[in-house]
């Protein structure tokens, strides 16, 4: 991967779907990051049709930089029943290793909160693991609050077929 220089233009944009590559590329090298690669099953053709198909399920911003994909936001809204809102849940943030500590990551949250804006939402929501403390500390430097006081579960595959045959 070539380097760049750090005083070249950042441009955060909306992905589409001739995107897909390098969307995938971004979720297989998070994974990677985060000890998860073997449980990644997505494609480019899943996400075409997730991301693009007729009912998206989620968008992706996406941070170029001389027109090289090196980071993304991807995102979906979810809704407060508190608030009676929408709000924004943050499923991945990922910045290229060569390319951090420039302001890409803050500047793709700015255009998340942006669009959360546009769209009058009420919360900006998403986890983190509890071993990554330079994200922690990132997330803090801009104003995140840890929900300490919440456990979140899940049901995977297996689980939610036997729950929905009962």
């Amino acid at each position: 991967m070539e380097q760049h220089r750090k005083d070249q233009p950042l441009r955060i944009r909306p992905a589409t779907i001739e995107d897909v590559p390098a969307i995938l590329d971004l979720i297989r090298e998070l994974a990677e990051y985060e000890r998860l690669a073997h449980l990644v099953v997505a494609t480019e053709d899943s996400l075409r049709e997730t991301l693009f198909g007729p009912r998206p399920q989620a968008e992706s911003l996406l941070a170029e930089l001389a027109g090289e994909v090196v980071g993304q936001a991807l995102f979906f809204t979810n809704y407060s029943t508190f608030l009676a809102r929408g709000g924004i849940y943050l499923e991945d943030l990922y910045v290229r290793p060569a390319f951090r500590h420039r302001g890409i990551g803050k500047a793709l949250f700015a255009e998340l909160a942006r669009v959360g804006v546009a769209r009058g939402i009420q919360r900006l929501e998403w986890a983190v693991l509890d071993w990554n403390q330079p994200s922690i500390d990132f997330y803090k430097s801009i104003g995140a609050q840890a929900l300490d006081e919440w456990t979140v579960y899940r049901l995977g595959p297996e689980a939610i077929r036997s729950l929905a045959s009962t």
